[in-house]
């Protein structure tokens, strides 16, 4: 009886590690067909059907005879013509044409003329294309004498010069998404980039000076890294090289807010009119429009040029904050004037040009940067990007998908892996125990044999 109970519980053992085995294979080929990309984001492949973008007809047709372009609110590239022949070839181009008094060169003359004049502190300048004028802008701790003085300039050059007063200074905003601190305040880092050797923050030109430290913690315990490029004023973009020289898992992420963040897929110039986002350690996740491009501000501390203008908010500490759309990066946070609660005009960095004048690249995912090869979990780097994602419509627009802000599974356990039913664990985990029980009852069987053979064997030789 005893025997025949042996057999039975053998018997149920093994068809059960049978069934184990089976049903392993199953999930370890559920999941390889299931198994998630590296990258689920990509610039935005509807904008890939305008051919030709407003910034490569005003390329392709001369600053003599346009005067910049921005996106309608349909999302069609519009762009400013001075003669009806440019009109004809904007419109065979599909975009939409408006006719404009002065070209270009014209507003980039009375831009000229301002930058000779006598520097204000607290005003700035920028090209509305939309508006064909140069509007000139001047902040609450402007002068009623240095305001005469500008008005008098800007009378002295023509009419399409616009002054306005606005609330608020024009302030970098020291103090991203992720915070950096340093002896001279915080910041929020950038971007990460690369130069193949060693990854680093991009992050605002004001934030510091070559040799700033920059900690994670008020203690200045966790050391991120040093600066090791910058530049301001002039340009206001800068370089912290990571203590460990690796950006580490997730790298292609910036941080949003409540430990979520947007994949970035590439690197590219704004549109005028462009709905944009961006986010800071201190205020977190706002959007906005670009306003104008190639925008100068004189800053308490120096002058800026090149920058993007946007109706964004920010704060102190937002400094250095990655600007982007779609998933692609744009620029990073210079200053600007107001808050996040009343509002305000904040001022960008492009990116494309930092990148350039530091000779490194944005770091994103292999699958993004469009490389062959096996996937890495870690980021790779490559300049990509791109600008064609303008002419998507600004209310269309998304700051990308959403990732967790810590990236890639560096941190993960063995058991969080085996566990996680989007892996090949738990398959492997089933296959491996049916496998063990499947050989101990062949083990079991094959040792009780041979201790009744042996049994016999006394028994019949003595």
């Amino acid at each position: 009886m005893r025997h025949a109970r042996r057999r039975v519980v053998r018997r149920a053992t093994q068809l059960t590690a049978v069934g184990g085995l089976l049903l392993g294979g199953v999930m370890v080929t559920q999941a390889m067909a299931s198994e998630k990309p590296a990258v689920t984001a990509v610039p935005r492949s509807s904008a890939q059907s305008v051919a030709d973008t407003g910034s490569q007809l005003v390329s392709r047709l001369g600053t003599a005879r346009t005067a910049g372009s921005w996106i309608g609110a349909d999302g069609k590239p519009v762009v400013a013509v001075t003669d009806e022949d440019a009109a004809a070839e904007v419109r065979k181009a599909g975009a939409e044409a408006k006719m404009v008094g002065h070209s270009m060169n014209e507003l980039k003359s009375a831009t000229t003329a301002l930058r000779s004049a006598p520097r204000v502190a607290g005003t700035a300048w920028s090209v509305d294309p939309r508006t064909n004028q140069v509007v000139v802008l001047a902040d609450r701790t402007v002068s009623a004498a240095d305001w005469s003085a500008m008005t008098q300039v800007a009378g002295k050059i023509g009419s399409f010069v616009r002054m306005e007063r606005t609330g608020g200074s024009f302030t970098t905003r020291l103090n991203g998404a992720q915070p950096i601190l340093s002896t001279g305040g915080r910041c929020s880092a950038g971007f990460n980039v690369t130069n193949g050797q060693s990854d680093f923050i991009l992050t605002a030109g004001h934030c510091g000076p070559t040799g700033s430290l920059w900690f994670a913690d008020n203690q200045a315990t966790q050391q991120v890294g040093r600066t090791v490029n910058s530049s301001f004023p002039g340009a206001d973009f800068s370089l912290v090289q990571y203590a460990s020289g690796r950006a580490g898992g997730g790298a292609d992420i910036v941080a949003i807010g409540n430990g979520n963040g947007v994949r970035i897929t590439g690197a590219a110039d704004p549109t005028v009119g462009q709905r944009v986002f961006r986010s800071g350690s201190t205020s977190g996740l706002h959007d906005g429009t670009v306003t104008s491009l190639n925008a100068t501000v004189n800053y308490p501390e120096g002058t800026v040029t090149g920058l993007i203008e946007t109706n964004v908010c920010a704060e102190p500490g937002d400094s250095g904050g990655p600007l982007f759309s779609e998933g692609i990066a744009l620029g990073v946070t210079s200053g600007g004037s107001g808050d996040c609660t009343t509002g305000g005009t904040t001022f960008f960095q492009p990116v494309t040009r930092a990148l350039s004048g530091l000779g490194v690249q944005l770091i994103v995912s292999t699958q993004a940067a469009g490389q062959g090869g096996a996937p890495s979990s870690a980021a790779s780097s490559a300049p990509s990007g791109s600008a064609t994602h303008s002419a998507i419509a600004p209310s269309a627009a998304s700051p990308g998908s959403t990732a967790p802000v810590t990236g890639g599974t560096s941190d993960s356990t063995l058991l969080s892996v085996l566990t996680d039913p989007d892996n090949l664990g738990p398959g492997v985990l089933v296959i491996a125990v049916s496998l063990i029980a499947l050989f101990a009852t062949r083990y079991i069987r094959a040792e009780q044999d041979r201790k009744a053979y042996q049994r016999y064997y006394s028994a019949t030789w003595g």
